[in-house]
């Protein structure tokens, strides 16, 4: 859920099975004398992790006997007898059929008559049929900014800076960095209206109206950076702002091109992402990338991306930072304004430029495609003017979608317009549609049936867009992870190398 908790479970007819135990998760098994730490072995580090802290504290809570009370830390497929015995029906012999692999065995059961007999043969195709998801217009969009800062109140910012958390410098706010994690604490403005009859006549109209307020505390990830920060904030800063607003806090853990609208509404579509952490060397190029993501212009980022021609879009605006000296003293800004890129962002874009980089040191010079100057542009983009993509017309038909098998059945849905790289998931295939091709993407892990049946969907999805589009037909093609064309990766703000998550 984005955050740590500790329910108690349910335990049927007052009997503990051995079925109570998910492999995804870990179990603290209370006993008075014996306090046992079950950890499954597909449970995440941060999980077990916090295990072991809050097993300690569950010891502490109560009067136990001395002398031989103890904390004991179990496997799965290891645990001790003592850990079984407060089980009933722990069987330890295992039923085996030669012909099957262990791991087909325990998904399934020793009977696979009885498995098929529960299976059910149904799969929900419907996201590929329903419509392309509306574009927000430019006015509803600053309307809902708007409104959202019209109710923040204040909002404080903080930085992780070795094992705590530091005050954000004010000249800093919007600049992110994908090694780091951040925390805004946001307060917001609630009017309350009084109950008909209160007030008396002649009052104020301002002092009959009640106030009140709630935080939200947005715990900011980039991509690049562990999970330890959350571990720090969970233990540190967060327990000191639940003491002070109680159950008028939310906590929202988001990460790096996953935020919500309202968050972003925030930094006013200035929202920077630059590469590695705070504090050091800035390189002597520096290339961004300004995108309205998701069909909105809430859905603006400038994101870093590396100092290729090849990464040009006539679609886009593109910012080029040029130092002179490894000290980064002086230099040249470059704004690159794409042929097809909207006017408003080409202002934008101008308006980031002045306002990340000092204009007493950095020179701007803005540039329309076309007119770029030989000397710094193109040797600083990597040598030589190259073959960029000039074709925008993808941004009117992208869509992305998901199939799994996470409900039990084979289902397809779709990602939300603002989706970013890491919403490709390991475990399954995503399609994408860019208007011309259509990718069938394999996960690292997906199964075989997953791509059967993904495959298959398509092949219908492809059938049913030259019904509704015989103008644009669309041709399939396979894309593997890490290898994927630039017809694909284009689709995607700011793509770069694809995250390793932990084993």
């Amino acid at each position: 859920m984005g955050y740590l908790e500790l329910p108690q479970v349910e335990i049927p007819h007052n009997k503990l099975t051995p079925e109570l135990l998910n492999t995804k998760n870990v179990y603290l098994l209370d006993c008075l004398t014996d306090l046992f730490v079950w950890i499954g072995k597909k449970s995440t580090r941060l999980v077990r992790a916090a295990s072991l802290k809050l097993s300690q504290e569950l010891f502490q809570m109560i009067e136990r006997p001395e002398g031989y009370s103890m904390v004991t830390r179990v496997q799965e497929g290891s645990e001790n007898q003592v850990f079984k015995s407060k089980f009933s029906n722990w069987g330890d012999v295992i039923a085996v059929d030669f012909t099957r692999t262990a791991e087909s065995v325990q998904r399934t059961g020793a009977d696979l008559t009885k498995w098929a007999e529960k299976q059910e043969t149904k799969a929900d195709l419907s996201a590929l049929f329903a419509p392309r998801q509306p574009s927000v217009s430019e006015p509803e969009a600053q309307q809902l900014m708007e409104e959202w800062n019209e109710d923040l109140e204040a909002m404080e910012a903080f930085v992780l800076e070795g094992k705590k958390f530091v005050r954000l410098p004010e000249n800093e706010l919007g600049l992110f960095y994908s090694q780091d994690c951040y925390v805004f604490l946001c307060r917001y403005w609630i009017p309350v209206e009084p109950p008909e009859g209160e007030g008396k006549e002649g009052e104020d109209e301002e002092e009959a109206i009640e106030e009140d307020f709630s935080c939200v505390v947005y715990f900011w990830q980039g991509r690049d950076a562990g999970n330890m920060g959350w571990l720090t904030f969970t233990f540190s800063l967060q327990k000191k702002f639940e003491s002070l607003f109680g159950d008028k806090l939310e906590v929202v853990r988001t990460h790096q091109q996953q935020e919500s609208f309202k968050f972003l509404s925030h930094f006013k579509r200035k929202m920077i992402i630059k590469n590695g952490k705070r504090n050091t060397a800035p390189q002597e190029v520096e290339f961004f990338h300004l995108r309205s993501n998701g069909f909105s212009s809430l859905c603006t980022r400038t994101i870093q991306l590396q100092a290729d021609g090849i990464n040009l879009n006539s679609a886009f605006c593109y910012i080029l930072k040029v130092a002179f000296d490894k000290e980064d003293k002086s230099g040249i800004v470059y704004v690159w304004i794409g042929k097809k890129s909207k006017e408003e962002e080409g202002r934008l874009a101008e308006d980031i430029a002045t306002t990340y980089f000092d204009p007493s040191r950095f020179s701007l010079q803005v540039l329309n495609e076309g007119e770029e100057p030989e000397n710094f542009f193109w040797v600083a983009l990597g040598g030589q003017k190259t073959d960029y993509d000039k074709d925008n017309d993808f941004l009117n038909y992208t869509r992305l979608f998901r199939c799994s098998n996470e409900k039990g059945y084979f289902i397809i849905s779709e990602k939300c317009s603002d989706f970013c790289q890491d919403d490709l998931a390991d475990d399954d295939i995503m399609l994408l549609d860019n208007g011309e091709q259509v990718f069938l993407w394999l996960g690292s892990k997906s199964s075989e049936v997953e791509v059967k049946l993904a495959y298959k969907s398509a092949q219908v999805y492809i059938q049913h867009l030259r019904a509704k589009q015989p103008d644009k037909p669309r041709k399939l093609y396979a894309s593997i992870k890490g290898r994927e064309s630039k017809k694909f990766t284009k689709c995607f703000h700011g793509w770069a190398h694809h995250k390793k998550p932990p084993e």
